[in-house]
């Protein structure tokens, strides 16, 4: 898999903060090092696919298919999400359908929340909240190499990833969405790269920063352009069940030449 886009060079001194244009980390390198189980390859955000059983509906079959065809389509990133999981043991079995639907592809499974699931299921990885596991916690339970991601809300969120052993950070809510509840208000596009600023100022360039929440191929250019490393989408990839493969190019598309407009690709 190849790496996540670079930002481009440092402000100038004295310039207004832009998150296209961040500035080294300003307190150090974060507490665990490569060795001590980070992913091995850096994670490519660039077009990341959520797989919500809210919105793509239960059908191992019908996820599989959508995923196999997301990742054909240039999808670089999968999630899947189930926030209300009543039988762990089907979640389970669908996770296993996915994931082989994935073999060959080179395109991680990420499981929202649920450490336990991602490995019973053998995913790549998890994508934690703000109130779930810690991900130090997540760290130490998965294998040396897997991936963990986490949702920033805010600036302040932000400011604490230099001490966390996260391999991307994903930015939201953007827009509004009718995907996730979400109780707080869209951050917006100057929100967004206020937050990514600060998540370079405690991480530096090397940590991948992602946007989530209404991204579609409406804003998904402007999102780049705010910053965001690559898009997360649930209803704009997966909304219909159809077509999966030429929306994920088509979106693929749009990500790749913005990150060359702003001369990151």
């Amino acid at each position: 898999m190849t790496s996540s886009s670079r930002p481009p060079s440092r402000a100038q001194k004295g310039s207004a903060p832009d998150a296209r244009t961040p500035p080294p980390a300003s307190r150090g390198s974060p507490p665990v090092s490569p060795e001590g189980g980070h992913a091995t390859v850096p994670v490519d955000l660039r077009l990341y696919g959520l797989l919500d059983v809210g919105v793509c509906g239960g059908d191992a079959d019908h996820l599989a298919r959508m995923a196999a065809e997301a990742a054909s389509g240039g999808c670089t990133l999968l999630q899947y999400r189930e926030k209300t999981i009543a039988n762990a043991r089907e979640t389970v079995a669908r996770l296993r359908r996915i994931h082989d639907a994935l073999k060959g592809t080179g395109v991680p499974l990420l499981v929202n929340d649920r450490v336990d699931l991602a490995l019973a299921a053998g995913a790549e990885g998890v994508h934690l909240g703000q109130e779930d596991l810690h991900p130090a916690d997540a760290r130490r339970l998965l294998p040396r190499g897997a991936i963990v991601g986490l949702t920033v809300k805010n600036a302040a969120q932000a400011d604490e990833l230099y001490r966390l052993p996260v391999d991307y950070a994903c930015i939201g809510g953007v827009f509004s969405t009718t995907s996730k509840d979400n109780p707080d208000p869209p951050v917006g596009l100057d929100g967004l790269n206020r937050i990514v600023f600060r998540a370079r100022l405690a991480r530096g360039a090397g940590l991948p920063v992602g946007a989530i929440a209404g991204i579609d191929r409406s804003n998904a250019a402007a999102t780049i352009g705010a910053g965001a490393d690559g898009i997360a989408l649930i209803s704009a990839l997966f909304g219909t069940g159809r077509d999966v493969e030429a929306r994920a190019r088509d979106l693929r598309a749009v990500v790749d030449g913005a990150l060359a407009a702003r001369g990151s690709a």
